[in-house]
């Protein structure tokens, strides 16, 4: 019975040490959960072609969808095509859409404010390309990878957060469009059936 008991004390050690956070460092940006209201509404940002942009007046008459996004991380690039298709459906259910680039390590490179330009007038980019200056955003929202979405009702509460779809590769073998399918859902006063799924992409580029 002693030994069974000792046993039992070290697998439970063992398994807490497996899951103990690197270095004891708890999450420092939780990311926001659903039914949250959308933080730093008053937070200005820079759009690409010159205007500045309150977050708080993004909202049209069924929500805003905010998108993290950057330059040349490939999980982007691979999304990327499917960015019109996104905005002609938030367009069309009165969502507004933004994308925002918090990656400020890398603002002396390959996403700087003249590097965004380009990459927008290269995508034929329409909506809004905003600078969000020392991660500001992306650390209130808890936003963890490019791209990473966040879709606000017209309240300002989060009512789906994650990935674009289940198939960043190609578009062609998308089974699941969760965010497709969460701005018609949520412009027609539906119930969105998949309100979460897991962001994928690489790791938004914070100051250490």
């Amino acid at each position: 019975m002693k030994k069974l008991l000792l046993l039992s004390v070290l697998f439970v050690a063992v398994v807490s040490m497996s899951f103990k956070p690197e270095d004891g460092e708890v999450e420092k940006y939780p990311t926001l959960e659903l039914g949250a209201q959308m933080p730093m509404k008053g937070y200005v940002m820079m759009n690409v072609n010159g205007d500045k942009y309150e977050l708080g007046n993004a909202k049209r008459e069924k929500g805003t969808l905010v998108v993290f996004s950057c330059n040349t991380c490939p999980f982007v690039i691979q999304w990327e095509d499917r960015y019109p298709e996104i905005e002609q459906i938030a367009e069309a259910t009165g969502i507004e859409f933004i994308l925002v680039n918090s990656n400020a390590a890398k603002r002396e490179g390959d996403d700087s404010f003249e590097a965004m330009k380009e990459h927008a007038e290269a995508q034929n980019y329409t909506m809004p390309y905003l600078v969000d200056e020392n991660s500001k955003l992306a650390n209130a929202f808890g936003a963890k990878t490019t791209p990473h979405v966040f879709l606000f009702n017209a309240d300002g509460v989060l009512v789906y957060k994650g990935a674009i779809d289940d198939n960043s590769k190609s578009r062609n073998e998308v089974k699941e469009w969760y965010l497709n399918t969460a701005l018609k859902q949520l412009a027609s006063g539906r119930e969105i059936t998949t309100p979460e799924s897991a962001a994928k992409g690489c790791s938004i580029k914070r100051l250490k």
